[in-house]
């Protein structure tokens, strides 16, 4: 299957789209990563999400406007990236728009027919409500796929995401996916964006490569303030998100922060990542693992270093593992949508807290029956190939 995965996350920096070949193998599966890019928000699709999003109230007319706009958007992104490909289907995340994951309310908008319309495939979406309809948080689901790709029958291994928020799938050797254990460990990016963004009056967006934290110093008060934090000290299964670590957190505790330089402000956020990431880790079985890491986050070299230090662990990019580290999330919403067309459960319910594993996604249809007749083929190849121990 030729398949195109789009991620649009809490850093609200714009579309990731993955234009990926997808084929059932040895009980996983064989992924190709046929093209990636970023494709930008425009600055007023943007200014208009931020004005609805925490710690803004939003309105229904707004995001209503904002699931158009969105669709209009991921389509513009799903046909460019597939360009001369016959794409099988699209799997979508959609923009989160509020998640209160201890409660089960998820909401991610985009509309997945101006999607369907523009690739000429059939699309599918909403891949949280199943699980918090099967009494979960609806996150972390790329812990399923974590697990499927990243584990290793030698050794234990931490997959990290560091987007907006920072999240973990804990992967005992030889997991399997249902075993997995996953939780957000807290903001990964997403404060330092905030405050670097704010102290420069948006001339500066975020820390290019740990550039200012690298030149400034931990403000050690500030720092312990911020790690009092309840978050930080609840037990899994957790997620979080804009709705706690957003700029509203930034002015909770903007006292210590004023009298910082925007360095020092930077390098004590950037600690805050660190620290709870390894406090979080520290907690479990896994003190120690290796950190395979992937997001935009794992751009940030000093982040990365800081990480291995407070860890006392090796830490590697997921292209060492074959999944380039900004596309791992499309990628993984590629695999959640096979799993869709599949009809096989795809939540972790240890991760999310579900009652049971449930089949994830909704399906914008365009000639299905013979999609799946396809989908067929190649997993009945598959299972006949494990039959005969060639998987």
């Amino acid at each position: 299957m030729i398949a195109v995965g789009l991620m649009s996350g809490t850093s609200l920096d714009g579309v990731d789209a993955a234009l990926v070949r997808i084929v059932p193998e040895g009980g996983s599966y064989a992924l190709e990563t046929l093209r990636f890019e970023t494709f930008s928000y425009s600055l007023a699709l943007e200014q208009e999400l931020r004005a609805s999003l925490p710690p803004n109230a939003g309105s229904v007319a707004a995001v209503a406007r904002l699931h158009r706009a969105l669709g209009d958007a991921y389509a513009r992104a799903a046909a460019q990236i597939g360009r001369g490909e016959a794409v099988d289907y699209v799997a979508s995340h959609g923009q989160t728009m509020w998640h209160d994951g201890s409660n089960g309310v998820t909401l991610q908008i985009g509309d997945a027919f101006s999607i369907r319309d523009a690739v000429n495939a059939t699309v599918c979406y909403d891949f949280r409500s199943a699980d918090t309809a099967a009494g979960g948080h609806g996150a972390p689901l790329v812990p399923y796929v974590d697990a499927l790709l990243l584990s290793s029958a030698r050794e234990d291994r931490v997959a990290l995401n560091l987007g907006g928020i920072a999240n973990v799938t804990l992967l005992p050797k030889g997991v399997r996916p249902v075993a997995a254990v996953a939780f957000d460990t807290g903001p990964a990016n997403m404060l330092i964006d905030a405050f670097v963004a704010g102290r420069t009056g948006q001339r500066l967006r975020y820390d290019e490569d740990g550039r200012l934290a690298r030149s400034g110093r931990v403000d050690g008060g500030a720092l312990e303030g911020l790690l009092r934090d309840e978050y930080f000290h609840a037990a899994p299964p957790k997620t979080t998100g804009r709705e706690h670590f957003g700029e509203q957190f930034l002015a909770q505790h903007a006292e210590p922060f004023a009298a910082l330089s925007l360095e020092d402000g930077a390098a004590t956020l950037t600690e805050l990542t660190a620290v709870s990431i390894a406090s979080a880790v520290a907690g479990t079985p896994f003190r120690g693992a290796p950190l395979i890491v992937s997001g935009g986050g794992a751009r940030n070299s000093f982040l990365l270093e800081r990480l291995a230090e407070r860890a006392a662990a090796r830490v590697e990019l997921s292209d060492a593992f074959g999944f380039p580290a900004a596309a791992k999330e499309a990628l993984a919403f590629a695999v959640l949508g096979y799993e869709t067309l599949r009809g096989r459960a795809a939540n972790v319910p240890a991760a999310t807290g579900a009652r049971r594993g449930v089949v994830l996604g909704a399906i914008a249809p365009l000639a299905l029956p013979e999609l799946l007749s396809r989908l067929r083929l190649e997993v009945g190849a598959e299972e006949i190939a494990a039959r005969h121990g060639r998987a």
